[in-house]
C-alpha cells in the first residue's frame, strides 16, 4: 500500500470515518472515477489545488465532478490572487501527486473550500491518495474532516 493511501486511510480512521476504499483501474479524472464506481459524475469530489499568489500556499477547492472552479469567485474566497499550482508545489504541500490528490491526509494544513453541489447526494467519492483509489463519504463528514468551508465558487 502506498504512503499516500496509508495517510488517507489514517486520516479517515482518526476522524472515526468507517468507509470503503475502492481500487479502480484508473480514477485520474472525475469521468474515469464515475465510470469505475458506477455513479453520477457529480458524486465525484474533485480536489482542485491553486497556489495563493501572496503566500505561495496551496489552496484546496473540493468540487463536484462536472463543475469548474470560477477563478473570480475562488480568488474572492481565498482573499488573494490565485495562480496555477504546479506538480512540485502540490507534492510538497499536500504529499500527493496530481491525479490522486485527496481532500484529506495532507502533509501540511491546507485552506479548503467545499462545493455545495456535493451536498445534493447521500454519498460521494473522492481520491484516496492515488490515481487508482477512491473512498466513499457522506458530504457532511467530508466537510468536517477536510475543515472545508462550504461556499459558491463554481461557474
Amino acid at each position: 500500500m502506498s504512503k499516500s493511501l496509508k495517510r488517507v486511510r489514517a486520516a479517515l480512521e482518526a476522524a472515526g470515518i468507517d468507509t470503503e476504499i475502492r481500487e479502480t483501474p484508473l480514477a485520474r479524472t472525475a469521468a474515469d472515477a464515475a465510470a469505475a464506481i458506477g455513479c453520477d459524475i457529480d458524486q465525484i469530489a474533485k480536489s482542485i489545488i491553486f497556489r495563493g499568489d501572496d503566500g505561495g500556499k496551496a489552496i484546496l477547492f473540493i468540487t463536484a465532478g462536472s463543475n469548474q472552479v470560477d477563478a473570480a469567485k475562488a480568488t474572492e474566497l481565498a482573499g488573494e490572487p490565485l495562480g496555477k499550482a504546479d506538480a512540485a508545489l502540490i507534492r510538497a504541500q499536500t504529499g500527493f501527486a496530481i491525479g490522486g490528490v485527496a481532500p484529506v491526509g495532507h502533509i501540511s494544513p491546507i485552506v479548503a473550500f467545499f462545493d455545495s453541489r456535493l451536498q445534493d447526494f447521500d454519498t460521494i467519492w473522492a481520491a484516496a491518495g492515488t490515481p487508482h483509489h477512491v473512498f466513499r463519504a457522506f458530504p457532511a463528514d467530508l466537510v468536517k474532516i477536510s475543515s472545508a468551508q462550504v461556499a459558491d465558487f463554481t461557474s
